[in-house]
């Protein structure tokens, strides 16, 4: 198998990191025969229109933050840290739109580098300098300086999540070491358990992520690609609430068709699957109907592809 083998375990509340399970939970992720865990600490703006972001108590804490990198480490597994802003009513984080420009990212500076700083401390092997801001991401001007102090404190490889319907319209890739992208691509218009129709499903994309990939002299992570377990989830992967019908099938079938279409592709980076188990008593989603495989027929295709072939 072929590529960064990842997992994203993110964080929800300011003790998520610090929670007894962690260390459980990092041990089960590489169990998979993943060899990569990304962590998400988030910053949060009221409105779209805002002009700066803070923490809340749902932000995990700095220590929290260097507490799961060190347990990351002593379990084998390596990490990349990709920082979120969100809305603090809920909403999507593409559609934030700042009247303040300016402000704006002088505030995402300060937020972005302070990670930064922490995952040099830290020994992070990898970096995301922002995830799904297409509200922004076309600024090139703005995102290249944001960048710039970023090299300034971390010198790791850098990437950018961006959302399946906004890489395309990015012109800082050149500013950064591999090409980001969350990959929620609907894959069918009706619910299948048919590996083979998903990854038939993949051609037309992939065939765009390769001449995008030669265009831009940079290999393609998946910087998240994930799947509820309820029927219907490969219509809409980005939703959390495709369905109340649980279908761990379906889940299994759209795991498979990834890495098997996607394994061994040369501009092909890999993929930090979204995600693991929710922690306990924090979940919204009940576990049967969530984006974890763990416990879930998907959970066997992943140690299929990544422990029984090896590296």
């Amino acid at each position: 198998m072929s590529g960064l083998r990842g997992i994203t375990l993110p964080s929800w509340n300011t003790d998520d990191y610090d929670n007894p399970q962690a260390g459980t939970y990092l041990r089960q992720i590489a169990a998979t025969g993943a060899k990569w865990v990304t962590f998400t600490p988030t910053w949060y703006q009221d409105t779209v229109t805002d002009s700066a972001m803070r923490t809340t108590k749902e932000t995990a804490t700095d220590g929290s933050l260097r507490n799961i990198i060190r347990l990351a480490h002593d379990a084998g597994l390596k990490t990349m840290v990709k920082p979120h802003v969100d809305l603090t009513k809920g909403g999507d984080r593409a559609t934030i739109k700042p009247t303040d420009r300016n402000t704006w990212f002088t505030a995402y500076e300060g937020f972005i580098t302070h990670y930064a700083q922490l995952a040099a401390e830290s020994g992070v092997e990898q970096f995301s300098v922002g995830t799904e801001l297409a509200g922004t991401s076309p600024d090139g001007e703005h995102w290249s300086k944001v960048i710039a102090a970023i090299r300034g404190r971390y010198q790791g490889p850098l990437t950018y999540a961006a959302n399946y319907d906004e890489y395309q319209k990015i012109s800082f890739w050149k500013d950064l070491d591999v090409i980001g992208i969350d990959a929620y691509w609907p894959l069918a218009q009706e619910a299948t358990s048919d590996p083979a129709r998903l990854r038939q499903a993949w051609q037309p994309i992939a065939d765009e992520l390769a001449a995008f990939s030669e265009r831009q002299q940079r290999k393609i992570l998946f910087t998240e690609a994930g799947y509820v377990s309820q029927h219907g989830s490969t219509t809409a992967p980005y939703s959390w609430t495709v369905s109340e019908t649980a279908d761990n099938a379906e889940q299994a079938a759209a795991y498979e068709a990834l890495l098997s279409f996607f394994d061994g592709k040369p501009w092909w980076a890999g993929v930090c699957w979204w995600m693991w188990d929710d922690w306990p008593d924090k979940g919204e989603t009940p576990k049967n109907l969530a984006y974890t495989p763990h416990g879930k027929p998907a959970e066997e295709v992943l140690r299929k592809w990544w422990v029984a072939r090896g590296t």
